[in-house]
């Protein structure tokens, strides 16, 4: 069963409108229909929410969703690009970091080992 389908169910199983359960979940009418329709989906914080208001795990309430199907429909791929261009420079920053240190360490150790041959 696919997310939105979940979400119909669980909000008709307790006899709610999605005006109803918005207003519960402090999401307007469309929000709870966008995420129904599989327009959207919500975000951790109102998954939290929706665990909690219907008495479920996070684990029950998103089990057997798509995380490739969420991915597409939260973000565009301008977004994604975007995040894993960051990372990309974060990774390329890290190892600059990492190779500025190693040649540190590799100076600081020539230099004690040069100080106790002159003066050891």
């Amino acid at each position: 069963m696919n997310f939105n389908e979940k979400l119909i169910e669980l909000r008709k199983s307790k006899g709610l409108s999605q005006d109803e359960l918005g207003n519960a979940l402090g999401v307007s009418r469309q929000t709870i229909s966008k995420w129904e329709l599989a327009q959207s989906y919500p975000d951790f914080q109102r998954l939290v929410l929706l665990s909690d208001y219907f008495g479920l795990s996070l684990d029950a309430l998103v089990k057997d969703i798509d995380v490739q199907d969420v991915r597409s429909k939260n973000l565009s791929e301008k977004q994604l690009s975007s995040i894993y261009e960051d990372i990309s420079s974060a990774k390329s920053t890290i190892k600059t970091v990492i190779n500025i240190f190693c040649v540190i360490g590799v100076v600081g150790l020539t230099l004690a080992i040069l100080a106790g041959i002159f003066w050891g």
